[in-house]
C-alpha cells in the first residue's frame, strides 16, 4: 500500500521571514510615503491638496463625442433675425426668474423698426421695478465702429443632433445703455438729428468737401471738371439760377462801366461807389476765407524771431516785415502777414512762368489751393508762359495788395524790382487801378483816390 506523499516541511523561521519581508517592505513604503507627504505638507500645504486633484479629475477627462449635423440659414426678408444684446452694467433681467421669486422675467423686451429705413433697429429692455430703460441701436454709439467680422447665433437640438446657425439682426451686437424715462437720448443726440437723414445731394456735397480737403491735386482737378460739366448739363440748376436772377434789379450802367474797365485793364473786383479804400477793392474777394490758413509762414517766422531773407521773399516783403512787430492786435497782425505771404506766392508764380525768373522760384512751394487758383486765373493752357493780358491781371492783384500793406499810399521801387519791371513801366498799372502818382523827396508814390476814377483806355486803330 502506497503511502501518500508527505509534504516537505520547511522551517518555520523561513516562512516567517518570507511573510515578514513583504510586510516590512510595505511598512517601509508606507513610512516613506508618510514622511514625504508630511514634509510636503510642512513645506507647502497647497501642494498637498493639489496632489490629489489629478485623481479626482481623471473621471472628468472623459469627454463625450457627438456626431452633429450643421445647418446654416440666411436672412429672411419677411422675418426679423434674432437680436443679440448685452448689458455693460451687469444687469440681469432674468435674475428673479432664476431665483424663483416670480413666475416670469422681470423685464419687458421691445424691438422698434424704422418704416423708411428698415435696416435701423432699436432694442428696448424695460424692467418692471424701475423707471429706466436699457436701449441699444444698430446705428449709433458702439454700433458705428468698424466691424471686420460676421456674427451668428447657434442653436443645438439634442434630439436631432443638429446645430442650426442663423444670422443675427443687422450683424450687430446691441450695447444696451441705461436711459432714464424722459431723458432717453444721449447728450450729443437730439430728436432732430436722429430724424434727419442725408439726401443724395447732401451726401454728394459732403463727399465733394472731403475730396477738396484730402485728395490729390489730380483728383481735385477731375472732380472740379466733372462738377462744371454737371452744372452745364443740369437744366434745373440753370432754371433756378434764372429764377433767382429774375427778381434782381441790375444796374446796367455800372455793369457796362465795370465790364469795360475790367476787361480793358485786367483789374481785381472793385466797387465804383465805394467811400473807403477797403471797400473799393474788397480784400475778401482777393483772398478767400479758406486760404488764410495757408498763409501763415511769415507770421510763424516773425513769432520765432527768425529773419525773412531776400533770397526767399520779395524785397517789398523784406523791407516791410518789421510792421508786424508794431501791431498788437492779433487779427490785424495775422491779416498783414497773410497779405505778405500772398504777395510772395503771386510773385513766385509769375517767376515760375517766365524766362527771367525761373531760377528764383525753383525751390519755392506754393500751397495747392493757391496754385490751383492761380492756374485758373493767370496760367495759359497752351503754353507754360503767362499771356500778356493774364500777366497784367496778376500784376494788378499784387499792386492792390501793396496798397493794403502801405495804407493805400505806397512806393513803387521795391515792388517794381520784384516784378522785374521799370518803375516807369509800372506807373500805368497803378493808374489803371485809380491811383494818383506824385513825387515826394525823390520817391514815386501811388495813392488810391476815391471815388474810383479810371483813365480812358487808348485803343489802337486797325489799319
Amino acid at each position: 500500500m502506497a503511502t501518500p506523499k508527505q509534504k516537505k516541511k520547511r522551517p518555520i523561521n523561513q516562512e516567517i521571514q518570507q511573510v515578514t519581508e513583504p510586510a516590512q517592505e510595505y511598512s517601509r513604503e508606507k513610512e516613506g510615503g508618510e514622511e514625504e507627504q508630511r514634509d510636503a505638507e510642512e513645506a507647502d500645504p497647497i501642494t498637498s491638496t493639489t496632489a490629489e486633484k489629478p485623481e479626482k479629475n481623471e473621471k472628468k477627462k472623459h469627454k463625450e463625442t457627438l456626431d452633429v449635423k450643421i445647418e446654416t440659414f440666411g436672412e429672411n426678408p419677411d422675418k426679423i433675425s434674432p437680436i443679440v444684446g448685452y448689458f455693460p452694467s451687469g444687469y440681469d433681467p432674468l435674475r428673479s426668474w432664476k431665483e424663483g421669486e416670480e413666475a416670469g422675467p422681470e423685464a419687458k423686451v421691445k424691438v422698434y423698426k424704422n418704416k423708411k429705413r428698415s435696416n435701423r433697429l432699436q432694442l428696448v429692455v424695460s424692467p418692471k421695478v424701475a423707471q429706466v430703460n436699457f436701449v441699444g441701436t444698430n446705428y449709433s454709439g458702439e454700433a458705428t465702429a468698424a466691424q471686420m467680422c460676421t456674427y451668428g447665433l447657434g442653436v443645438f437640438d439634442k434630439i436631432s443632433q443638429t446645430l442650426k446657425i442663423v444670422p443675427i439682426a443687422a450683424n450687430k451686437i446691441f450695447r444696451l445703455e441705461l436711459r432714464v424715462a424722459g431723458l432717453d437720448l444721449p447728450e450729443n443726440e437730439t430728436p432732430e438729428t436722429l430724424k434727419h437723414e442725408l439726401t443724395a445731394e447732401e451726401k454728394a456735397d459732403k463727399m465733394r468737401e472731403l475730396t477738396l480737403m484730402y485728395s490729390s491735386k489730380k483728383t481735385i482737378r477731375q472732380t472740379q471738371k466733372l462738377e462744371s460739366l454737371r452744372q452745364r448739363q443740369d437744366p434745373e440748376s440753370q432754371q433756378d439760377l434764372d429764377q433767382k436772377l429774375g427778381g434782381i434789379e441790375i444796374n446796367k450802367e455800372g455793369l457796362e462801366v465795370t465790364e469795360t474797365t475790367t476787361s480793358a485793364r485786367n483789374i481785381p473786383p472793385h466797387d465804383l461807389s465805394a467811400t473807403t479804400p477797403q471797400t473799393a477793392y474788397p480784400l475778401h474777394k482777393i483772398i478767400f476765407s479758406g486760404e488764410w490758413d495757408y498763409l501763415m509762414d511769415i507770421l510763424e517766422i516773425s513769432q520765432a524771431g527768425a529773419e525773412v531773407t531776400s533770397d526767399k521773399y520779395p524785397s517789398f516783403v523784406c523791407n516791410r516785415v518789421y510792421k508786424l512787430d508794431d501791431i498788437t492786435d492779433e487779427v490785424e497782425k495775422r491779416q498783414l502777414a497773410g497779405i505778405f505771404s500772398y504777395i510772395t506766392h503771386l510773385v513766385k508764380f509769375k517767376d515760375k512762368h517766365s524766362m527771367d525768373g525761373v531760377s528764383s522760384a525753383k525751390h519755392h512751394k506754393i500751397p495747392g489751393i493757391l496754385y490751383q487758383k492761380f492756374s485758373s486765373l493767370y496760367a495759359n493752357s497752351d503754353s507754360k508762359r503767362i499771356a500778356d493780358d493774364k500777366k497784367d491781371l496778376l500784376i494788378s492783384y499784387v499792386l492792390v495788395l501793396t496798397l493794403y500793406v502801405d495804407n493805400f499810399r505806397t512806393d513803387l521801387s521795391d515792388i517794381a524790382k520784384d516784378l522785374r519791371m521799370n518803375p516807369i513801366a509800372l506807373r500805368p498799372h497803378y493808374e489803371y487801378l485809380g491811383c494818383k502818382l506824385a513825387r515826394e523827396k525823390q520817391l514815386l508814390l501811388a495813392t488810391l483816390s476815391l471815388p474810383l476814377q479810371f483813365p480812358t483806355v487808348r485803343r489802337k486803330r486797325r489799319r
